[in-house]
């Protein structure tokens, strides 16, 4: 029980200092490409593409009020649940 307690302040220091998820390989705004979306500001955008060993990785995108795409979460599965 004491180290559960120790281990609680450096987990919640992990989760909070996480920031904004990094643009991978077949992102939509990987390498710092500036995608222009035709939807309206706020609209969600989601793209899924097949990343390292197997994993399929699945985006969340924010249309900006400049058009621009924003990465707002990006998580990874395996690939053979979503066939």
């Amino acid at each position: 029980m004491k180290h559960a307690l120790i281990a609680i302040p450096f987990i919640l220091a992990g989760c909070a200092s996480a920031g904004d998820p990094a643009p991978l390989p077949g992102s939509l705004t990987y390498g710092g490409k500036v995608v222009h979306s035709p939807y309206r500001p706020g609209t969600v955008v989601k793209n899924t593409f097949l990343g390292d060993f197997g994993y399929r990785v699945f985006e969340t995108y924010v249309v900006q009020p400049d058009r621009t795409l924003k990465l707002t979460m990006q998580t990874t599965g395996p690939d053979f649940l979503w066939q």
